[in-house]
């Protein structure tokens, strides 16, 4: 019947729509746990993958598997394991633990070893087990339930020649199913090569919390597939589909490559912290543009920031603050005219410093006023005798030779010319005035 009908006739019913995007998800988060395992695993079925623990020593299996199921409950997903000679027989081992009681577990202790059933007698296991767990046919299952039998370990003390006899290729397949399989080799699944995730919202998001939760979930498996394949994320592609069809769309570079999953989620909580769309948000994609690792060894009297990251960090929310002009190194721009500085990102690591020539000081230090001070001046027979400031004033004693000064003449719109005079005041100070063209401003105090 069609759901309005289902509801009519029952109103507490609970319908379910099944959801690609979710699923897909799901599944790649556990592959991505599965790579953890071995480098050779089977993407076996939805919910369920195989791992060729071989290449491992034998003490170390249950230490891995247990890592690996409390990543997947890290991840929201409730997980069992099994360990056995075949692949088969370890898919049989993870559903015989029940998943009701590892939920209790799990929530409590928070161990997982109990997930785990490690099968070391294939014959003493395989024997209680009932007809379904080899998924027998209906018309098959119908005849065993005939015949009085009732579990795995009923049909294999039956001789497989006999059940192929009366049941043929079909009872073959079921009687080695029954007898846990064979080892065969698996069907590997790839490493991915593009670590993207996106999620279309089935309600509009309005607000920062949500995003992040969808965020922290796509960063979760990102990270261990980045980690699987031996690379680090360079650079974050972060893109918001809008309600009213417009994008917002963002990719920014790391301060230093990683993986850490901690570390690309508050680099985006930051980002996102000072975002403001005109609509509400119907889907977000993610992407971490990979790298490899980079392998350096800094020199013995080099230093490096200790948490690149936090200082990025740190800089962005000043940033949003006070502007992203108005952050970064102070340095010297190529040319002449005075206090000529511009502000540059600082650099990751901080080379030893140059052993100069120490030099004897050409003239005293110049304190500069920031912002220099609009002076007023009093002339008499064409020379200075006061000055006026909104903090300094006085009479002047002695002055020097007008200097001129100018540069830049080639750049009409960063042309500039000035005249510098230094002036001593009756009652104590050396100043810096500078007129540029018809006024006069007080740029400093000399120590």
């Amino acid at each position: 019947m069609t759901a309005p009908q289902a509801v009519a006739r029952c109103a507490k019913l609970l319908i379910r729509t099944p959801q690609a995007a979710l699923e897909a998800e799901a599944r790649a988060a556990v592959l991505a746990v599965g790579f953890t395992l071995s480098p050779l695993i089977e993407d076996t079925a939805p919910g369920v993958c195989t791992a060729d623990l071989r290449g491992s020593p034998p003490e170390k299996h249950r230490l891995l598997v247990t890592a690996a199921l409390a990543q997947l409950h890290a991840l929201g997903f409730t997980a069992t394991a099994g360990i056995a000679p075949t692949p088969l027989l370890a898919l049989y081992a993870a559903r015989a633990v029940s998943v009701d009681a590892t939920r209790t577990k799990n929530e409590n202790e928070k161990r997982f070893e109990h997930s785990v059933r490690f099968v070391t007698d294939p014959s003493s296991f395989l024997a209680p087990l009932p007809l379904a767990t080899a998924d027998p046919s209906p018309r098959l299952a119908e005849v065993l339930a005939g015949w009085g039998l009732r579990t795995l370990g009923d049909v294999t003390a039956l001789s497989c020649e006999a059940f192929v006899r009366r049941f043929g290729a079909e009872g073959l397949a079921f009687w080695q199913r029954a007898a846990g399989g064979e080892l065969r080799p698996l069907h590997p699944a790839t490493l991915p090569q593009h670590f993207a995730a996106e999620m279309k919202f089935e309600h509009e998001v309005e607000s920062l919390e949500p995003l992040l939760f969808i965020l922290q979930r796509f960063l979760d498996r990102l990270s261990l597939e980045l980690q699987a394949a031996q690379f680090v994320a360079a650079e974050i592609d972060l893109t918001l589909r809008l309600e009213n069809d417009h994008h917002y769309a963002r990719r920014f570079r790391l301060p230093e490559p990683t993986a850490r999953t901690e570390i690309l989620f508050r680099a985006l909580h930051t980002h996102l912290e000072s975002v403001r769309t005109d609509a509400t948000i119907v889907a977000i994609r993610l992407e971490l543009i990979p790298t490899r690792p980079a392998v350096r060894q800094q020199g013995i009297f080099d230093s490096g920031l200790r948490d690149p990251h936090g200082f990025s960090e740190t800089l962005a929310r000043a940033a949003a603050l006070v502007g992203s002009d108005r952050i970064g190194t102070p340095q010297l721009e190529d040319t002449h005219r005075p206090d000529a500085v511009k502000l540059v990102a600082p650099p990751a690591t901080v080379a030893s410093a140059v052993t100069t020539p120490v030099h004897a000081p050409l003239a005293p230090p110049l304190h500069r006023f920031r912002p220099r001070l609009p002076a007023q001046l009093e002339i008499a027979d064409g020379r200075l005798t006061y000055l006026w400031t909104e903090t300094v004033r006085g009479e002047i004693a002695d002055r020097s030779t007008a200097y001129p000064k100018n540069g830049d003449w080639w750049e009409p719109a960063r042309a500039w010319s000035r005249e510098e005079i230094d002036v001593e005041l009756t009652h104590g100070g050396i100043y810096l005035l500078v007129r540029e063209g018809n006024r006069w401003f007080l740029e400093g105090e000399y120590d």
